[in-house]
């Protein structure tokens, strides 16, 4: 199996003055349940090198098994330091892409052309594509072979109105996750704050915050081995 992953080159949260980008459980739980399955995995970033860290991600109370895992990893620390320039990459090299979240996606991820054309071309190659939390905002533009969006009369899920208010970014963020994808025709569910909810529609797996990440990993998996 080979898995691309992709994060987020973005890292300013809107005009607060404060640090945002990818959240560190949302990559590294999932990059250890597909690498420890046997996968080979890509990291690529819209400008590759280092992607931005939200910092939030790296407080106490953010901390998991795999997290605590992450950073005894020096391999897999500097495999994030040097990741693939976007554009660089081809869906015919692998078997899967992932997108984990932090709220950098919804800045650079939502309009970035190459990884919508790299969204769109996995799509039509049947090859699942996953994400989790803010990651689906990579979604909102990506067409389908009618030129509908790729969203219309999917269902899934992503982080959600309630919890971005939770959050106190909702004045924030440049949009709702959960009011785009529904203005792009998808039919979005949740659960309740900061529970895991993930949703597979097709090739489309989605989850809805940091803890779901570890079960879209788990049905990327299976989807990839053709378990239903």
């Amino acid at each position: 199996m080979k898995i691309l992953i992709v994060l987020t080159s973005h890292s300013a949260l809107g005009d607060t003055g404060e640090k945002t980008g990818f959240w560190i459980e949302e990559f590294v739980t999932p990059y250890y349940v597909l690498a420890d399955a046997g996968a080979n995995i890509t990291i690529a970033s819209p400008k590759g090198g280092q992607p931005p860290v939200d910092p939030k991600s790296e407080l106490a109370d953010a901390q998991t098994p795999s997290t605590e895992r992450f950073y005894k990893d020096q391999v897999l620390i500097d495999k994030v330091a040097h990741s693939f320039v976007l554009s660089d990459v081809k869906q015919d090299d692998y078997d899967a892409v992932f997108y984990p979240g932090g709220h950098g996606p919804l800045w650079d991820l939502a309009t970035d052309v190459n990884s919508i054309h790299l969204i769109e071309t996995f799509y039509n190659h049947q090859k699942p594509i996953a994400f989790v939390c803010h990651a689906p905002a990579a979604l909102i533009h990506a067409k389908a072979k009618n030129g509908e969006p790729l969203v219309n009369g999917k269902h899934l899920t992503g982080f959600s109105n309630t919890e971005e208010e939770a959050a106190s970014l909702a004045k924030v963020v440049p949009f709702l996750l959960e009011d785009e994808l529904v203005k792009h025709g998808a039919h979005y569910s949740k659960a309740s704050n900061w529970s895991s909810y993930v949703k597979q529609d097709g090739l489309l797996i989605t989850g809805q915050n940091p803890a779901s990440s570890g079960a879209v990993a788990e049905l990327l998996l299976k989807t990839l081995k053709g378990e239903k």
